[in-house]
């Protein structure tokens, strides 16, 4: 399992720069993406058609380039977050978290025992298809691995608090279209009250030690 570069310039208190992928799984488009010196690439499976197989390609042509391979999964559930990141992934974003517990949840699935239950298969994609030592491996994976949980409702911002506690989430990320959609001004993402949301996702994310994250609508 290579380093996760989001990680690293997480930790050197920069920002994470990435991009998300729906279309376009070719081999040549992750050797593209290392042009942009990305950071990440998120492999979106709640909106895009990619299927287990695309998801495996994909993943394999970014280890292949410094970028941290991330997928989206479609939602909560074990066998989306386990296939993911058995394919090499070294992140899972999940959308719409709604709660505390949805957010343990996701860590269960995501980090082996003792901070999960993930079930171990090693010798695949996951190690590079090398034998690797177990418990070594384990631990590695549990903290090189990084859990974005999804703001995307007013349940999600009434829970915030309890999202950003819960160990091994990584980053709070807004859904912006989904949650002006939740707060009935959809699109409106001048809205005072959209902006404020905003804000307190941010100052949630700082007062636990995790990123904030956003997709961007334009280059500014």
């Amino acid at each position: 399992m290579k380093a996760n570069r989001a990680q690293r310039v997480l930790a050197a208190g920069g920002v994470a720069v990435g991009h998300m992928l729906m279309e376009f799984a070719t081999h040549g488009v992750a050797q593209m993406l290392q042009q942009a010196d990305l950071d990440f690439v998120l492999i979106d499976t709640e909106h895009s058609a990619f299927t287990t197989k695309d998801i495996a390609n994909l993943v394999a042509w970014l280890q292949a380039t410094e970028i941290a391979p991330f997928v989206r999964v479609p939602q909560v559930a074990y066998h989306f977050i386990a296939r993911a990141l058995d394919a090499g992934a070294l992140g899972v974003m999940v959308p719409n978290v709604r709660s505390g517990e949805q957010a343990q949840e996701i860590v269960a699935c995501v980090k082996y025992a003792p901070l999960g239950r993930r079930g171990v298969a090693l010798g695949g994609a996951l190690t590079g298809y090398r034998t690797v030592n177990p418990p070594e491996f384990l631990a590695y994976s549990n903290r090189n691995t990084t859990v974005i949980c999804q703001i995307e409702s007013e349940e999600g911002l009434a829970n915030m608090e309890a999202i950003a506690s819960v160990p091994g989430v990584d980053c709070l990320w807004v859904g912006h279209f989904d949650l002006t959609q939740s707060m009935g001004i959809p699109g409106q993402f001048h809205s005072p009250r959209f902006l404020e949301a905003l804000a307190q996702v941010v100052a949630t994310a700082r007062a636990h030690g995790l990123a904030a994250g956003i997709q961007p609508g334009s280059p500014e």
